[in-house]
C-alpha cells in the first residue's frame, strides 16, 4: 500500500508491504502506476513518526523496515542506522564498518540506492573531506536534514 502526504519537506510517499515499510518517495521520484494507493495503520504511524522527526521531537524511528537490496546493500543500510542523530560519517567510515575499507564506491552506490531515505539516514553520510555529496532528494534537502538534526540536539 502506498500513501502520499504533504510534509514540511513537500509531498512524501511511504509504501508498506506485508507489515513493513519498504520505500519512501520524494515528490519527483518515479512511482510505478501499479502501486495500490491507500492508508494503513502502519503508514499512519510512519507519517506520525516522520512529522515528529521533522519537528525535532523524534531522533530515532521505531518502524519495521524491510528495504529490498543485495546482502551488501542491506549491510551498508544497517550501518547507516548506527550513525547517531545529528552526527555524520564518511563513506570510508561505513566501508570500514562493513569490513571492507576499500569498498568506498560500493558504499556510495548502496547509499544512492537506499529505498528508505530519512528512515535509514543516508543523509548523514558525507565525503571524507567533510563536504556534502550526493542525495536522492538533492543536496539542499540533505543540508536541511543535517541542520534540523543539529538544531534539535545533534552534535
Amino acid at each position: 500500500m502506498l500513501c502520499f502526504r504533504e510534509t514540511a519537506l513537500g509531498k512524501i510517499g511511504i509504501e508498506d508491504r506485508d507489515g513493513s515499510i519498504v520505500a519512501v518517495y520524494f515528490e519527483n521520484d518515479p512511482v510505478s502506476p501499479d502501486r495500490e494507493v491507500g492508508e494503513t495503520a502502519l503508514l499512519r504511524q510512519a507519517f506520525k513518526q516522520l512529522e515528529s522527526y521533522l519537528a525535532g521531537r523524534l531522533t530515532e524511528f521505531s518502524l519495521p523496515l524491510e528495504p529490498e537490496g543485495t546482502p551488501f546493500m542491506k549491510e551498508v543500510w544497517r550501518k547507516l542506522q548506527d550513525v547517531p542523530y545529528g552526527q555524520t560519517a564518511s563513506y570510508k567510515d561505513i566501508a570500514t564498518a562493513v569490513g571492507n575499507p576499500k569498498a568506498v564506491r560500493a558504499v556510495g552506490q548502496a547509499n544512492n540506492r537506499n529505498p528508505l531515505p530519512i528512515f535509514i539516514p543516508c543523509h548523514r553520510i558525507i565525503g571524507s573531506n567533510g563536504r556534502l555529496v550526493g542525495y536522492g532528494g538533492g543536496l539542499a534537502l540533505k543540508e536541511m536534514l543535517l541542520e534540523l538534526e543539529k538544531q534539535h540536539g545533534g552534535v
